[in-house]
């Protein structure tokens, strides 16, 4: 598997581990060249306005718009707004999911936290899974296509999915376990599209 990191800004280097320590064959993507041959693609948390404007000046916004046509895209936190089609503000976005996210839903940096859930769709879900939320966004709404995958004990939705493409509003990279990064692997493997 040839797994593109896109590596501008934000907690990219995580993602690249965690995709190593399952075998995958991991590219930092800086250019649009770098898409080339790639499986699929992270969009890392981070910025998400700041990871908008990298992507517009390095030409890459509708490189990884085609790209999301076809293949699995991941978006983690901020890249997980940045795959939105409403954020409520101007920003750039890639628009590719069928979802509204509303930004820093959490609160600031200080109310971040750390929670444990079960995950039905992933391997072992009777083992819960170790979430941290870093300014994390919530989904508020999805339509057409895209689906809910994950929501809080309170209903807040944190996971999303559209075909191939992905959107989780906390971190699996800060953790050492690997199902969340195993999940996209097998979405990415997948030949289904919508």
């Amino acid at each position: 598997m040839k797994i593109g990191v896109l590596a501008l800004q934000g907690d990219f280097r995580e993602h690249r581990i965690s995709l190593e320590k399952l075998g995958a064959d991991v590219k930092e993507v800086r250019l649009p060249e770098h898409l080339e041959g790639l499986q699929g693609l992270i969009i890392p948390g981070g910025e998400s306005t700041t990871i908008g404007k990298l992507m517009v000046a390095y030409g890459l916004l509708e490189p990884i718009r085609d790209f999301g046509q076809t293949r699995a895209v991941w978006g983690t936190c901020a890249g997980a707004i940045l795959l939105a089609k409403e954020v409520g503000r101007d920003q750039p976005l890639l628009g590719l999911m069928d979802m509204e996210i509303e930004r820093n839903a959490f609160g600031r940096q200080i109310d971040s936290f750390e929670v444990e859930i079960n995950v039905p769709f992933l391997q072992s879900p009777e083992e819960p899974y170790h979430l941290t939320f870093i300014r994390g966004p919530i989904i508020t709404r999805v339509w057409g296509e895209a689906q809910t995958m994950l929501s809080l004990p309170d209903g807040r939705a944190i996971a999303a999915r559209q075909g191939k493409l992905f959107a989780t509003s906390f971190h699996p990279e800060l953790t050492n376990d690997l199902r969340f990064h195993q999940y996209f692997l097998e979405l990415a493997k997948s030949e289904s599209t919508g």
